[in-house]
């Protein structure tokens, strides 16, 4: 309702000849502080049914397909994984072979894209090998990395904003046998917890994509969903409880805060555990970006998950949502809880050494460009030795926000503008948000799957940018080999 009165303000200033009050509407408009009832349980996806094949591989299978879904307003058209809306939870341990037949039901072509799996280029899910409508693949691989949060979603070239946006989402996590793992909650869905957050906005009761007037990163809702859940609350049954946060929307940045600003564990980021729990009161995370948090909680008290003013207070930031606020997800404490305690430390995270870097690149992000170029699928942007580590410095080159990801990899960041990272930037990450004007250098280790028919993408996670050609591509080669791609090569 909210966001009609304002557009509907707007339009009036207009068609009454009130040219400068509409400016001064628009420019003195309020930011979004949105407030909710907490009145369903939160939904919580599903473990995904799996088999073990003759060959002892773990076998997956997912159906791409439309639907129709209760978001809050009737009855909406949706996109799901076998189901109307979003995907079920994936889930294999380090050194499983894993298979995962997927099937288009949708009326466009698709892809599946195993975001911050390390895994061979042919099965990445990139837009060099689309799925038909009526198709199918199959992706197969060994997982060979450390227990994580990861997700898939589509990546298809042009149509990645609207296929995520309509519900083609899903979590994918690892396991391993490090003590760590146990030591934190882990109990899938009880104390160890997906939550996917996504924005939306609606046009009745079906989704819209108008997206917000003034900004330039896409769909920016007005609405909160967790899982497909608006409005949720989280029933707890024990004094820690482990949230593992994903940012699933197309273009929103989030500053995840507890309402009353108590501070919680962070303990794992984008490629796993880091080294200790790290005390804080709020963490950042752009499109793709995913956080494993543990909040502690006493008897009976009830606590309010919020995103809270993600980018500051800039004018730039207000028209790509930089200044909005949401309730996310409450916690509803038991009145007797089951007591836990958390570890001091977890994992240790071996560094890369930037003095072994057989090459450094530098990558700006600007407009929707990757060093004043746009995505041709015939181009190599880098052609990367198989078992070498780089050093790629990576910046924002305007004002607009942009994320990093990378496929492929996992990788750590080196400095901020020449400063030690963060340390919530201190353990492998994948995906990165790129403050305007700041430069971000990381390392990566580029082990394994040497393809030269094959490439990977780097680009903008921010999913308009994506679909309008802010990417670009590396192919990983044996020592003396060259990239043979069939798009009519060429690189640079």
């Amino acid at each position: 309702m909210r966001k009609w009165l304002l557009g509907g303000l707007g339009l009036l200033l207009l068609c009454c000849g009130g040219g400068v009050a509409a400016i001064t509407w628009f420019f003195a408009r309020p930011p979004l502080d949105q407030r909710v009832d907490f009145t369903r349980p939160l939904s919580v996806p599903p473990l995904a049914a799996s088999s073990v094949d003759g060959e002892g591989r773990r076998v997956f299978e997912l159906r791409a397909q439309p639907g129709d879904s209760d978001l809050g307003h009737g009855s909406t058209r949706t996109w799901g994984y076998n189901g109307a809306y979003l995907g079920p939870t994936l889930r294999a341990k380090r050194g499983e072979r894993v298979v995962v037949n997927v099937r288009n039901a949708l009326a466009e072509p698709t892809t599946v894209h195993w975001h911050g799996m390390h895994l061979p280029a042919k099965v990445d899910g990139g837009p060099h090998r689309p799925i038909p409508a009526g198709g199918s693949f199959q992706a197969a691989w060994t997982v060979d990395q450390p227990a994580a949060t990861l997700w898939y979603h589509p990546h298809p070239s042009e149509r990645t904003e609207t296929q995520v946006y309509r519900g083609l989402a899903g979590m994918f996590i690892v396991d391993d046998d490090e003590p760590a793992q146990r030591a934190l909650p882990h109990d899938y869905g009880v104390d160890d917890v997906p939550v996917m957050v996504q924005d939306k906005d609606f046009d009745g009761a079906q989704l819209s994509m108008s997206g917000r007037f003034g900004g330039d990163i896409g769909v920016l809702g007005d609405e909160i969903l967790v899982n497909g859940t608006p409005g949720p609350y989280l029933d707890v049954r024990s004094e820690l409880v482990r949230l593992r946060l994903l940012n699933a929307s197309t273009a929103r940045v989030y500053n995840f805060a507890l309402a009353d600003n108590r501070p919680f564990a962070l303990v794992g980021t984008d490629g796993g555990l880091i080294d200790r729990p790290h005390m804080t009161s709020n963490v950042r995370l752009s499109v793709g970006e995913r956080a494993e948090i543990v909040v502690a909680l006493k008897p009976g008290e009830r606590v309010t998950l919020r995103s809270v003013r993600p980018l500051g207070s800039d004018l730039q930031s207000k028209f790509n949502g930089g200044q909005d606020s949401f309730d996310i997800l409450q916690l509803r404490a038991a009145a007797t809880l089951t007591p836990a305690t958390l570890p001091q430390a977890l994992v240790a995270t071996p560094r890369l050494d930037p003095g072994r870097a057989a090459q450094i690149r530098t990558f700006e992000f600007k407009g929707r460009e990757i060093n004043g170029q746009g995505m041709d699928m015939g181009r190599v942007d880098a052609v990367i030795v198989k078992d070498t580590t780089e050093v790629w410095n990576v910046s924002n080159g305007h004002d607009t926000p942009h994320s990093f990801h990378i496929h492929d990899v996992q990788f750590q960041v080196l400095s901020v503008d020449g400063a030690a990272p963060p340390p919530e930037l201190g353990g492998w990450k994948d995906t990165i948000f790129l403050e305007s004007k700041r430069q971000y250098s990381i390392i990566a280790r580029f082990a394994d799957y040497a393809d030269p028919t094959t490439a990977y993408m780097f680009h903008c996670h921010v999913l308009k940018h994506e679909d309008e050609g802010m990417m670009g591509q590396f192919v990983i080669v044996e020592k003396g080999d060259t990239p043979r791609l069939p798009h009519g090569l060429q690189h640079d």
